[in-house]
């Protein structure tokens, strides 16, 4: 008798620590913070070299929003969604640098995510050999991204200030407005498209909607004149958090750097997509979703993505007579590094950053504009319900073909390059060395 009492108190103790180990597992918090990073100054806009002045007044205001995860393990996630065309590594780096000295956030929690608008302010010096500004313009450009940054740090601080008891679910709908540019021009090109609508809903302990990410994979290019705005992005977190008055919308760009929205060009066609991919989230919000649990477990590397062989000091020397001006600025930015180092980069330490949310949902982060090809073909190696690919994180350094585009050729697969300052297009190593070490990524936190 004493035996089966002993054992059954065992068993109760052994299933009450199964029970807590489980609950802190799930016992998430979440907090939320948003800032104003709309220009206080014309600013030249960022995204087409066909612009020749800066900004003439604003259409919508530009956020950056933040929305900090914690699970059981006390240790805090921040998602960073921001209305900016793009960011170097070095701003991140100065970001997460002081993000880790003043909350003690490391850089594998910290992702940085920007929605790509072609019609936000230049910051920093991502893509900055497309503009042509004057030392005043440059200026100014520099004021901004000194305040962005510091509001990108603030906001960072505010969303883990308000952390508190929180439920979190995922599901995926779908959204049709992307289309593959490439084969627009090249109806020979097979043109995918992703069209799926990640969606992360973020609730408190009484069902209230607190917060809800949304993804998805197409082009910020709907508008081109000099109002800024956050263009369907913007529009369709503004009709989100319109439907759920207190809760904040924020937008993960994916892997759209080969798509569009099509037609464009117009107000009306940016707010009609914007309306598209919002009902697209109310469908998904309204139905039941898939619970996500615990341990949340992250991951932060580098890997060096080889460039092709890059070119002479005299293939630079004749680009220098080039018609195309910014072939010839390009030439000349290469030759200065050759002058200044010796040598051209042979690579570039590429970021790519996991979080894995228990066994329901991990999120992969590529940087750069990623063509819709890694999308696809991570969701199939990783799981399509459980797999949400984000692209234009934590640093915007390039088009990143596959091998596909790459032999296909044109603006993604490497004339896109000079716009970037780098020494040439990718190798065809490109797509299996991203891949490969986004599975050793995912091994690492697997749950």
């Amino acid at each position: 008798m004493k035996t089966s009492i002993k054992h059954f108190v065992l068993f109760g103790l052994a299933a009450l620590l199964c029970g807590a180990a489980s609950g802190a597992d799930s016992a998430w918090k979440a907090g939320v913070a948003r800032v104003k990073i709309t220009p206080d100054e014309p600013i030249w806009m960022a995204g087409y070299a066909s612009r020749d002045k800066p900004s003439e007044g604003v259409r919508q205001d530009l956020y950056a929003k933040a929305l900090a995860l914690q699970d059981g393990s006390g240790k805090p996630a921040v998602l960073v969604a921001l209305d900016l065309v793009g960011i170097e590594q070095e701003m991140a780096d100065v970001i997460a640098g002081r993000c880790l000295k003043q909350y003690g956030v490391t850089r594998d929690r910290l992702l940085l995510n920007i929605s790509h608008t072609h019609s936000g302010p230049v910051a920093g010096l991502s893509l900055m050999p497309l503009y042509k500004l004057t030392p005043e313009q440059r200026d100014v450009v520099r004021r901004y991204t000194e305040g962005l940054i510091n509001k990108i740090v603030g906001v960072v601080g505010a969303s883990l200030q308000n952390l508190a008891p929180a439920k979190l679910e995922f599901k995926q709908g779908l959204a049709g407005f992307a289309v593959n540019r490439r084969r627009v021009s090249n109806r020979s090109l097979p043109g995918p498209v992703d069209h799926d609508v990640p969606v992360l809903k973020v609730s408190d302990p009484a069902g209230i909607l607190r917060a809800v990410a949304v993804g998805y994979a197409c082009h910020a290019t709907c508008l081109s004149d000099f109002q800024i705005n956050g263009d369907w992005p913007g529009y369709a977190q503004e009709e989100i958090e319109k439907a759920h008055p207190g809760a904040t919308a924020l937008f993960v760009q994916g892997c759209g750097a080969d798509t569009n929205p099509l037609p464009r060009r117009t107000v009306e066609l940016a707010v009609k997509y914007g309306q598209i991919l919002a009902a697209a989230v109310e469908e998904v919000i309204g139905r039941p979703m898939t619970p996500l649990s615990g341990p949340m477990k992250t991951a932060f590397e580098c890997v060096d993505v080889a460039f092709q062989t890059p070119p002479t000091r005299e293939e630079l020397e004749t680009r220098l007579k080039d018609k195309n001006i910014y072939r010839r600025d390009h030439a000349r930015h290469l030759l200065d590094i050759l002058d200044r180092e010796g040598k051209l980069p042979a690579s570039y330490p590429y970021p790519i950053q996991v979080w894995q949310f228990g066994p329901k949902l991990k999120l992969i982060a590529l940087a750069g504009e990623v063509v819709v090809d890694y999308s696809l073909r991570l969701k199939a190696e990783h799981g399509w319900d459980t797999t949400w690919v984000a692209s234009y994180c934590n640093d915007i350094l390039a088009y990143i073909p596959s091998v596909r585009v790459l032999k296909e050729g044109g603006y993604e697969g490497g004339e896109a390059m000079i716009y970037f300052g780098r020494t040439g297009p990718f190798s065809k190593a490109v797509e299996e060395t991203i891949v490969g070490k986004t599975a050793q990524l995912v091994k690492r936190t697997a749950p």
